[in-house]
């Protein structure tokens, strides 16, 4: 069986780290899927590659001979791509969101961007909650901001941008609209507008299902997109959860948000195909603001 690139590329992050974490860091991908790959690599090629232990990760004699030719291969292969890409006129990449992702974080973003790759257009593409990839499952866009966990979140390569806390939004006669915060456990009885059900584990966590004790969710409504949201909760049929950094989205006139004390924080990132190495691709991904 042939060796993917993608497994040549893990392999040579590690063989020049000499380190499984300073690899997966640069990758943008978690330890334990890098661990994955290389030991698929050694399984496919039936030799070990590398030796490693606590403290130290070391090149065996195969993987000594292995690393110069798989640097080749990776380079011939990113020469072949960006070949491509400016032979198509390929120079736009598509970024993929359900909603604005606040924070600020586009604006520096698309600064950051334009400084490193000036040549290359930014696209943005609104996709329905239906898709809780936001466009990468079908092919539509090239990266999207996703929120975790969601659907087919394992086959794709996942780096989180932002960790905060959740909150809540709802109408301003609220029984809460006094109040600075609230726990979630005085929020079990009310009315939650929910995500579609084919986002699966992101419904569930929106809903925060895991952290009821049992009690299922009452779903006054289902959402698809983020005016639907904004419709439902102006005319109070219920509450919804979001994150921190996009409270000041939702705060128009009508509607307040507030922090949801006892919750497990939500998290933001950007996703792409493991297949893709596009150099723009990392270009934005090194482009992300630090300490979101």
């Amino acid at each position: 069986m042939d060796a993917h690139l993608r497994d040549l590329r893990y392999f040579a992050a590690v063989a020049e780290e000499l380190s499984f974490t300073r690899a997966a860091e640069r990758l943008f991908i978690s330890q334990p899927a890098l661990s994955k790959q290389v030991r698929q690599l050694e399984t496919q090629l039936r030799v070990r590659l590398l030796d490693r232990d606590r403290r130290a990760v070391r090149l065996t004699a195969a993987g000594e001979a292995l690393l110069p030719a798989a640097r080749d291969l990776l380079q011939r292969w990113d020469e072949a791509q960006r070949a491509v890409g400016d032979a198509a006129g390929a120079s736009r990449l598509t970024v993929g969101m359900s909603t604005s992702v606040g924070r600020g974080l586009l604006r520096t973003l698309r600064d950051r961007f334009a400084a490193r790759r000036p040549a290359c257009e930014l696209r943005l593409r609104q996709v329905n909650w239906t898709d809780p990839t936001a466009g990468l499952a079908d092919g539509e866009v090239d990266v999207a901001f996703v929120w975790l966990p969601f659907p087919g979140q394992d086959d794709l390569n996942v780096h989180v941008v932002a960790r905060e806390p959740r909150w809540v939004a709802f109408r301003d006669d609220h029984r809460l609209s006094g109040r600075d915060e609230v726990e979630f456990a005085e929020l079990l009885d009310e009315k939650f507008l929910a995500l579609p059900e084919s986002a699966g584990p992101l419904r569930d966590h929106w809903l925060a299902t895991d952290e009821r004790g049992g009690r299922p969710p009452l779903v006054c409504a289902t959402v698809t997109n983020a005016e639907e949201t904004f419709a439902a909760l102006e005319s109070g049929i219920g509450v919804v959860l979001l994150a921190a950094g996009n409270a000041e989205i939702y705060r128009r006139p009508g509607i307040r948000t507030i922090p949801v004390t006892d919750l497990s924080p939500t998290e933001l990132a950007l996703a792409w195909r493991p297949g893709d190495h596009r150099s723009t691709i990392r270009a934005l991904l090194e482009s992300l603001p630090p300490g979101l």
